[in-house]
Parts: C-alpha cells; structure tokens; sequence
C-alpha cells in the first residue's frame, strides 16, 4: 500500500520471512517481483519490487557456487541512460566466513558495472564510517570489500536503535541523493529509507573524427608537397595569400596520404592515469591509515607510508 501510495518504481524489503506459502499474496499490481527465500530457515529472505513500465532482468552472480541469499537485477536505462544494476541484500548477524566470501565476490563482480546500487542489511554494527574503521574482523573484511571495489556509502544517520545496519552503496558519486528515514513500517524495528537514483545519460556515440597517423603514408606525403614549384606558387604574394596557398596544398596531401578515424567516447569508470600500480598504492594508503586509527600501526609507518 506504502509503495502504491508514493509511487515508488523500485522497493527493496530485507527480512522477508516469506516461503511457498505466500505465494499468493505477495504481487502488486504495476510491479514486477523478484525474491529470494531463506529456505529451512524462518528469518531472513529478500525482495525487490520494480516498476513494470521498466525494462529488468535477474542476474546470477554465484559464479557456480552455493547461491547466496542476495538479488540482484539489471535495469535497463531509457533512451539516453545507461543501464543500472540494483543490488539487494540480507547478511545474518552469524553468516560465516565462506558465505561473506562469497558475497564479496558478487558484490565485486556487480562493481564493475557502470552504475551499480546496493542496499541492504548487512548487520555489522560496529564500523565507523567517519573514520573507515570496525573493532570485528568481519567487519573489517566487509571495509576492505567496499574499499577494494571503490564503493561509497551514502546513508549517514543510525536507523536501528543507535545502530548503522543497513547501507546504500554505490559505485557512482552523485548517482544516489535525496536519502531520507522515513520511520518504521508496521512491527519493524527498522527505519524506512528513501532515496533517488539519478540515472546519468549514457554518452552518445561520438560524430567527431581525427587524422590517424599510425596508418598515414608520410612517404607519399613529402613526395606531393616537394613536388609543387613553390618560389613560383608563391612569387608576388603577401603573407595571408601566401599562407592559403600553402594550406589548400597541405590539406589536399593531407586527405590522399592520412586515413581518419572515429574519435574514441568509450567511458570509463577511472581515469586513464590511474593504473593498476597507483590503484595498488591508493589500497595501501587505505590500510596504513585503518591501522593507524586502529593502534596496530605506528604514526611514524603510517606517515612513510603516505
């Protein structure tokens, strides 16, 4: 009724407890579901509501591995937009190490996506956000997960009696915005969170061209020049007359000798400098200063570091 009423096209639900048996129940007109129970176990379970005018598809991302309990589903960007993957996800408080691996592998492999939004409850309590920091080794292998995929967090006010337990994160500064609480729904000791995506327009094809010298015949082309009497193409002109005869002569060599070529407007989530040497160093500098903040690293390694 909530999601009608406001006119949502996507909602996302952790902790669905649902089964075989509501089966019935569950469907809302105008959208489509997708779910992921808990089977044998009574807690637990995602869902994910998406309008139906939108174009979607579930993505397997187990990598042949024991399916864990997370959704996640390709949109399809209207005319202009790029395609968003929507990620949602429930982690128990006592999941195990196997399972957090696997988790982290999904959530690397959905990272390299262009757009890509996670949201969930991912039950670790203790991370400190401000600081990039968690007392429990879980936690800190979760940071490490998020840091390595370069995946910000965007929710900043506690939503569980004090406590941060569920995230919104995203791959894209300023694709997610307008996050609100919107108190709990029914018998829920969560908060209701709300926000936009911003679906930034995919770039078009580029129309611009450019010489491309690796496949120019520069042999032919000093061959075309010197042979043009230049003392005679040139005699009794001034500088301007002198300077468009020359240049009718050069852009003639200049479109038999060097082929042209589409100019390259493939994105890319990074910068062309930043290769997989500073990327490396930039993951360094993020542990030097976890250890630091955490007393297991002294000031003056932390400073030699940086």
């Amino acid at each position: 009724m909530c999601v009608c009423l406001q006119g949502y096209d996507l909602t996302g639900i952790t902790e669905t407890w649902w089964d075989s048996s509501y089966d019935w129940s569950v469907g809302m007109e105008g959208y489509r579901l997708f779910r992921k129970d808990r089977q044998g176990r009574q807690r637990g379970g995602v869902a994910l509501y998406i309008n139906d005018q939108l174009e979607c598809m579930e993505l397997h991302l187990e990598m042949d591995e024991e399916p864990t309990k997370n959704l996640w589903v390709r949109i399809k960007g209207r005319a202009g937009a790029g395609d968003i993957i929507v990620g949602v996800c429930y982690r128990p408080p006592d999941q195990g190490d196997q399972a957090d691996e696997a988790l982290y592998r999904q959530i690397g492999a959905a990272s390299r996506s262009q757009a890509l939004v996670l949201v969930g409850d991912f039950n670790h309590p203790d991370i400190c956000w401000r600081d990039n920091t968690a007392e429990r080794k879980q936690s800190r292998k979760f940071l490490e997960c998020v840091d390595n995929n370069f995946l910000l967090q965007v929710i900043e006010e506690p939503m569980r009696r004090g406590a941060m337990l569920d995230f919104i994160l995203t791959n894209k500064e300023g694709l997610v915005g307008g996050v609100k609480l919107k108190g709990s729904l029914g018998c829920s000791d969560h908060e209701m969170v709300e926000f936009r995506i911003f679906r930034a327009a995919r770039r078009a094809l580029s129309k611009l061209t450019t010489l491309d010298f690796r496949r120019a015949d520069f042999g032919l082309f000093r061959d075309l020049l010197g042979r043009i009497p230049w003392d005679k193409a040139l005699e009794g002109r001034g500088a301007q007359d002198s300077w468009l005869i020359f240049k009718h002569h050069l852009l003639q060599a200049q479109e038999r000798c060097i082929p042209t070529k589409r100019k390259s407007s493939k994105s890319t989530k990074r910068s062309q400098w930043m290769n997989k040497e500073l990327l490396g160093k930039v993951k360094q500098k993020k542990e030097a200063y976890r250890g630091w903040k955490q007393g297991q690293v002294a000031w003056e390694e932390y400073r030699e570091t940086v």
